[in-house]
């Protein structure tokens, strides 16, 4: 990860009207209601200046965009000079890391959208995560469209990606795309969960064929609606991989695997 103080900066005004918010590649979309929020409870006093990227002669806003936004809200919509923070010698991929790494209030972010920038900015975790993704055929659904073959949990995968590693990660989005075929449902956060933590636990002792034919049969929202009905000592993860475990086992006990969790 980059740092802020590798770079020379100074605070000065600048004109809303030259920040240019770089929505095409790492940044979200503003978010109406959070720019009202903002302005409700605004203090110039205490307000954080928004961090800018003076690159190629242009203003970049990386922190703050909502700020700004609300800057405008109370200036009856209209363009103003604003104090900012201006960073100077910073690539497009350094502001998209540094974007980041932010931990401001006024607008926490996302995990697919912080994802989507380290992906940008090149870090090398993340970018090896989205190319195991594609490797797949999937994509990352860092925009909630819920299409075929688009992974909409995209801090879980990530997280389980860490967790246990490409060999096994691949492995359960494999079986994931086999029982049901790339559908939207079957990449929410339960079965993510289930699956990455099934493979990782029983590699080498389940049996591909019919972990695949089993789930295949089913919703592939069952894994999550009988997950929050658990009871007992099911809890965290472990109440949507007791999903997949019974799945797997089914009636017959010839093939059942042991309880690991």
């Amino acid at each position: 990860m980059v740092r802020k103080e590798n770079y020379p900066h100074n605070e000065r005004m600048i004109h809303s009207s030259n920040i240019i918010v770089p929505r095409g590649t790492y940044q979200r979309r503003l978010h109406a209601p959070r720019v009202k929020k903002i302005a409700d409870t605004f203090d110039e006093r205490i307000a954080n200046p928004p961090k800018i990227s003076m690159r190629d002669g242009k203003y970049y806003v990386f922190d703050g965009q909502h700020t700004i936004a609300a800057r405008k809200l109370l200036n009856n919509g209209h363009d103003l000079l604003i104090r900012c923070k201006v960073y100077y010698n910073m690539t497009e991929q350094e502001e998209a890391l540094l974007f980041a790494q932010q931990t401001g209030t006024s607008a926490r972010l996302s995990p697919g959208v912080r994802i989507r920038a380290l992906i940008f900015g090149g870090d090398p975790e993340a970018v090896a995560f989205n190319n195991a993704v594609e490797s797949l055929g999937l994509m990352l659904d860092f925009d909630h469209k819920a299409g075929k073959y688009r992974i909409s949990s995209v801090g879980t995968a990530f997280e389980a990606y860490k967790r246990i590693g490409e060999e096994k990660f691949k492995e359960a989005m494999s079986i994931i795309i086999a029982a049901w075929h790339g559908e939207p449902n079957s990449f929410v956060r339960a079965n993510v969960t289930a699956m990455t933590y099934f493979v990782d636990l029983y590699k080498g002792d389940y049996d591909r064929g019919r972990l695949i034919s089993a789930l295949s049969v089913i919703d592939p929202l069952f894994i999550g609606r009988e997950g929050k009905l658990a009871a007992g000592n099911l809890f965290g993860y472990k109440k949507y991989l007791y999903q997949v475990y019974r799945i797997y086992n089914g009636c017959k006990k010839q093939y059942a695997l042991p309880m690991k969790f």
